[in-house]
């Protein structure tokens, strides 16, 4: 723990106590409001676009975006089974108002801030509009989180970063993989899944 984490953690969760703050935070911070948007998200691409050429990249996209989650997920295990960072509610055990169930994984990199930032990053390289709703849905899910007591702000930096980092990694993992993220796409449209 850090001055800034603990400072900014304190500073936060000492705003609890106005009852429509605390039951607004408590919904947007669970574990299947914003999570179950961010898969949405990659549904409504794989449906939406004007014309062949657009509804391709966006469907593309949605594979990019199913690579960047795997991606990130698999980097979040492995950062986790090298540090297993106590969550704020373990390190300072009776100083904070808990929202939240108290999760029982390594507090660094806030998973589901990675899977956020993953699915926002595919997304704002095919529609930026689309992909900074996503983008700022995954920040504000990562600020509740902290703001019920489960994860230090530096968790949610971390996540966003490895969230990023996955999409990029994506792109590359795609390329690799070409021609059957490609053909995977036409053997759905002839089946009428696309």
């Amino acid at each position: 723990m850090n001055l800034f984490d603990r400072a900014t953690l304190e500073w936060l969760n000492g705003l609890h106590g106005f009852a429509p703050l605390d039951g607004a935070m408590r919904v947007i911070a669970t574990d299947y409001l914003l999570p179950l948007a961010f898969a949405l998200s990659l549904v409504a691409l794989w449906f939406i676009g004007k014309g062949r050429e657009q509804r391709f990249n966006f469907q593309m996209t949605v594979l990019h975006g199913m690579f960047a989650v795997g991606l990130a997920n698999v980097a979040v295990w492995q950062i986790n089974l090298a540090w297993d960072r106590p969550r704020p509610f373990e390190a300072l055990p009776g100083q904070l108002d808990l929202l939240f169930y108290p999760p029982t994984d390594p507090s660094f990199p806030a998973n589901p801030v990675a899977v956020g930032f993953a699915v926002g990053a595919a997304i704002w390289r095919v529609n930026r509009m689309f992909g900074a709703a996503v983008l700022v849905s995954a920040a504000f899910f990562g600020f509740s989180r902290v703001y019920a007591g489960v994860f230090w702000p530096t968790d949610i930096i971390g996540g966003a970063a490895v969230g990023m980092v996955g999409a990029w990694g994506a792109v590359w993992f795609r390329r690799l993989l070409e021609p059957l993220p490609t053909l995977f796409i036409r053997v759905a449209r002839a089946v009428g899944l696309a």
